[in-house]
C-alpha cells in the first residue's frame, strides 16, 4: 500500500522523466515538489527500498517499471476525474486540478474502470494532456509551443504547459481554450512577444504566455 506522499513523489518523477533522460536529480524533484532536497533524499531512499525506483547517490533517481506503473495509474485517475468534473459536473477547466488531486488517490480499480467506460474512454483531459490507458501507456501527439511557430503560421491549441488557475483564467479572457485556432501575425525579436489573432480579435501576448501554449500547426 502506497501513502499519498509516496504516490505524489512517483507522479512528480514520472513527469520529470518525460522531459529528460537518465536519472532525475534530487534538486529537480525538490523544485517540482516545492520541498527541501534533504526531504527528497529521505523519500527516494524509502521508495528505492520498495523497489519503486533506483536511487544513485549524487546522480539521482529513476523509476522502475513497478514505480512507473503506479505513477501512470495515479495520473490516469487524476485526468479521468478532471474530464468527469468538467463534462459531467460543469466545473470550469481552471477549477478541477485541486479536486482531482484529492480524487487521484482513490484505490478502487473497479471504480476507475467504470469511470473510464462512463466517459467513453477519453484520450485527453480538459487541459489537453494525454490520459494513460489501463496499461500505463500515454498517447503521443505531435505538438509544439506557440512560441516555436513562425509569423503567418496558424495552429490549433491542443494543450497548456502551465495549468495554474491564474494562467487558465488569463486564457479565458483571451478566448483561448482547447481547439482554438491561433494565427501568429507578428513576432518581436527583442523580447519574444507576439501579435496573434483569435477569431476576429488581435492582441499582444508575452513570451511567457507563448511558451505555455501547445499547438498543432495547420
Amino acid at each position: 500500500m502506497m501513502t499519498l506522499a509516496e504516490e505524489n513523489y512517483l507522479k512528480a518523477i514520472f513527469h520529470l522523466e518525460l522531459e529528460s533522460t537518465g536519472e532525475i536529480s534530487t534538486n529537480a524533484i525538490a523544485e517540482s515538489m516545492e520541498t527541501k532536497p534533504s526531504s527528497v533524499t529521505d523519500m527516494v531512499q524509502k521508495l528505492a527500498e520498495k523497489k519503486m525506483l533506483i536511487y544513485k547517490r549524487y546522480k539521482g533517481a529513476q523509476l522502475t517499471e513497478k514505480g512507473r506503473k503506479i505513477a501512470a495509474s495515479v495520473i490516469r485517475k487524476h485526468r479521468l476525474w478532471e474530464v468527469f468534473l468538467v463534462e459531467k459536473l460543469n466545473f470550469h477547466w481552471d477549477e478541477v486540478h485541486e479536486i482531482a488531486e484529492q480524487l487521484e488517490h482513490i484505490q478502487s480499480d473497479e471504480l476507475i474502470t467504470r469511470l473510464d467506460k462512463f466517459l467513453g474512454s477519453p484520450d485527453f483531459d480538459p487541459h489537453g494532456d494525454p490520459i494513460p490507458d489501463k496499461h500505463g501507456v500515454l498517447k503521443r501527439t505531435e505538438k509544439k509551443l506557440l512560441s516555436e511557430i513562425e509569423k503567418n503560421q496558424q495552429g490549433v491549441c491542443v494543450g497548456v504547459k502551465e495549468s495554474s488557475t491564474e494562467f487558465l483564467q488569463y486564457l479565458d479572457k483571451k478566448q483561448i481554450s482547447i481547439g482554438t485556432k491561433i494565427k501568429v501575425l507578428g513576432k518581436e525579436f527583442f523580447d519574444g512577444s507576439m501579435v496573434i489573432s483569435v477569431g476576429k480579435d488581435q492582441f499582444f501576448i508575452s513570451k511567457t504566455v507563448a511558451e505555455n501554449i501547445y499547438v498543432q500547426t495547420l
